[in-house]
């Protein structure tokens, strides 16, 4: 396989309902479209940097700059047989995680059209239909927390998380609780608390949440694992795995009960997957976390979803959760909680060329097209 033209588009989108996390907020979006040609076949990959460096540091802009410089020069016009082969053609460049998951998704695409497979059975997923939950920013008014609980919990969402910071933390998730017992609930820190805080976190243990995700420093495993000692609700990790060898690190350490892998966030789909054996290999869960994508990238975090070690519902939901119109078509659709794995070549769900480009904020090429 040889890319032999490569098209990256600055597309921007917005969400029709705000977001807001203790560290960072969403309204409009800026993420990276990638298409490519490769043996008469046509490719698709995402990169969903954030605007701002308030995550892992990456932005959109930081990518753009990655990708035109470093990334796709050693890429474009290079022969790869595979996933590892072509990543091995970015190794040189460290870290810069989101830019390579963009560029190894479309790789992938590629060879899974190739190999006449879905792209989840491609990578050794093997469920039909993945469990979806909701992720929800902050909302501070506690009528409209439960209205907007209410209505994912009609639909059939299988759980919610909840973003939390100092002084809208236990409260929130109360109301939450005591309107829905059996709801299963999470919390999302986004590092928003110090070890200093665990007598605080403590109270949550009353609530019995399924965890409490990245509640420490965002590179932190050591002070992870004190926390987790001392507070009986499961710690989960999300920024501080960024491989699997910080994974395995957190089982050894006992740091958590639960990683949520992003693909984007540890470079892809590849390393998810060794993630996700790491934790399997502890005989504990993980579950697929998002970064509001667009169509392109969620449909390779269904395939993601489709592994077998992915036991807990994730964040991948319904396209209109987030956007009033989509550019794949049809779109992403969660039924009952639940989105059905497609059965066809490559991501299975197909990009709408005219919806991009008419996204399109800037753009650049690289190759010959053909």
């Amino acid at each position: 396989m040889r890319i032999e033209h490569l098209e990256i588009f600055r597309v921007g989108m917005s969400l029709h309902t705000p977001f807001e996390a203790s560290s960072h907020g969403a309204k409009e979006l800026n993420h990276l479209i990638f298409r490519a040609e490769a043996n008469g076949l046509v490719g698709w990959g995402e990169c969903c940097a954030p605007n701002d460096p308030y995550y892992m540091g990456e932005t959109w802009g930081t990518c753009w700059h990655i990708l035109r410089d470093f990334l796709v020069p050693m890429v474009v016009g290079k022969d790869f047989a595979d996933g590892d082969a072509f990543n091995a053609l970015m190794a040189r460049v460290k870290g810069n995680n989101f830019a390579k998951a963009g560029l190894e998704m479309v790789a992938l695409d590629l060879l899974s059209q190739e190999a006449g497979q879905p792209l989840a059975r491609y990578i050794g997923g093997t469920l039909k239909k993945i469990a979806s939950g909701v992720s929800l920013g902050m909302q501070r008014d506690k009528g409209k927390l439960l209205d907007i609980v209410g209505r994912y919990v009609d639909e059939g969402y299988r759980r919610v998380k909840l973003k939390i910071m100092p002084g809208f933390d236990f409260e929130p998730l109360s109301w939450v609780r005591e309107r829905w017992p059996d709801l299963p609930i999470m919390a999302d820190a986004n590092s928003a608390y110090t070890l200093a805080d665990a007598a605080h976190l403590k109270k949550f243990d009353g609530l019995d949440l399924m965890m409490i995700e990245q509640p420490l420093a965002w590179n932190d495993i050591v002070e992870h694992a004190a926390l987790q000692k001392m507070i009986a609700t499961p710690v989960c990790l999300d920024e501080s795995i960024r491989d699997a060898a910080d994974a395995a690190r957190a089982v050894s350490e006992k740091a958590c009960g639960t990683i949520n892998i992003k693909a984007p966030r540890v470079g892809g789909l590849i390393e998810a997957k060794r993630i996700q054996e790491v934790m399997r290999e502890a005989q504990l869960p993980v579950w697929c976390g998002g970064m509001h994508e667009y169509g392109i990238g969620r449909a390779a975090a269904v395939a993601l979803c489709s592994l077998p070690g992915f036991t807990l519902p994730g964040d991948i939901s319904g396209s209109d959760k987030y956007f009033n119109e989509d550019i794949v078509d049809p779109p992403i659709v969660a039924v009952r909680g639940e989105i059905t794995v497609p059965d066809t070549p490559g991501l299975g769900w197909q990009p709408d060329e005219e919806r991009i480009r008419a996204r399109i904020r800037d753009q650049m090429a690289f190759g010959t097209a053909t």
